[in-house]
């Protein structure tokens, strides 16, 4: 089989995009090395995994949908291959055979209060577009798959339930020391429901002296949240802290240092960060809420997104009860040893297999 796939993911802003297209294609390789992958547009700067090839591409529109009109098409009808993978959202308009097309959650369609920036009607029927033209659906999580269903009126019979996996270098450390900070890793954004968290944290500090130090550490984009949350933490401003957007390296030692990992947010597709602190072996306290159900399982508190007292309770609890913050953290790494990106792999193959056998 050979597959072609919008190269430009290799070098995506989004990094939950990069790291999608990057492991994918590796345990492909190592899952099925007849499969040939060829990344059909892919930007000079990007960085091939081990036995993808590159096809360039010439002239295009700008933009994304400039591009999906034009630059990718034009260069796909040059590559020969059997199925093509679109693996965030967007498809070429024309000129590749079999599509399958990733969507990783519609929260733009189904809250688009939350988007502003997003929500201009071409950009949203260009979504609805692609996902509608593929032969294949591919998404993360059953709360996705009902989601797109809702949003699109999608056959769920042409959606493949493929989750992520977790790739082997998240994992503990007996040579780090876990510090007492709260940590956050994603794109600061309203749906991540991050004021929840600055209010714990400042509660924590003022009425449990074990937690005066306390902080909370936020690693990813700012989306317009994060002058807010520093007003809110005005009285303490040492109480929030913001490292951007750190490399896989510096991420690795977040997750092994921070006492909780906590994730409130109101709607995931999938929740990679999470998935990965558990990894790591970091208790962590998630909503109930999305597709995060799906990921934690029984192996870590699940608490409403609307109801700060009860994160106050048990953030505490993890950080004055060791007992209970182990017990979280060993069966949170169980849990995680299921999500492999070897089994995204061959899945993700099914699916290329059943849109090829698919008129």
């Amino acid at each position: 089989m050979r597959v072609a796939f919008d190269g430009r993911a290799l070098t995506a802003s989004a990094g939950g995009v990069r790291r999608y297209v990057q492991e994918l294609c590796r345990a492909i390789r190592r899952v099925d090395r007849s499969v040939q992958m060829v990344a059909v547009g892919a930007d000079g700067t990007a960085v091939l995994p081990d036995g993808v090839q590159a096809a360039p591409a010439g002239g295009s529109l700008p933009t994304n949908l400039g591009w999906n009109l034009t630059g990718l098409p034009l260069a796909a009808r040059k590559v020969s291959h059997d199925v093509f993978h679109a693996p965030a959202y967007t498809a070429p308009f024309w000129g590749v055979g079999k599509l399958v097309l990733t969507v990783h959650d519609v929260s733009y369609a189904r809250r688009p209060e939350w988007y502003p920036y997003l929500n201009d009607p071409i950009r949203r029927a260009f979504y609805r577009a692609s996902a509608h033209r593929a032969h294949r659906i591919i998404t993360d999580s059953v709360f996705s798959r009902d989601e797109i269903v809702a949003a699109y009126h999608i056959d769920p019979g042409r959606i493949d339930v493929v989750p992520l996996g977790v790739a082997p270098e998240f994992s503990p450390s007996r040579a780090v020391t876990r510090e007492p900070f709260v940590l956050h890793v994603g794109d600061l954004h309203p749906r991540r429901n991050l004021p929840l968290l600055v209010d714990v944290v400042l509660a924590l500090r003022q009425n449990e002296p074990s937690c005066s130090k306390l902080r909370l550490i936020l690693a990813g984009t700012d989306f317009g949240v994060l002058a807010g949350l520093r007003r809110q933490a005005a009285a303490a401003p040492d109480a929030l802290g913001f490292v951007g957007k750190p490399d896989d390296t510096g991420l690795l030692d977040l997750y092994r240092r921070a006492a909780v990992f906590a994730y409130p947010s109101r709607y995931e597709g999938f929740g990679l960060p999470l998935l990965e602190a558990m990894a790591c072996g970091t208790p962590v306290v998630a909503a109930a809420a999305g597709s995060l159900p799906e990921i934690v399982g029984d192996s870590a508190p699940l608490l409403s997104p609307d109801d700060p007292g009860s994160w106050r309770g048990m953030i505490r609890r993890v950080l004055t009860e060791p007992a209970l913050g182990a017990d979280i953290s060993a069966r949170a790494l169980v849990r995680a040893r299921s999500f492999t990106w070897d089994r995204t792999a061959r899945e993700t193959l099914d699916c290329y297999r059943r849109a090829l056998s698919n008129s």
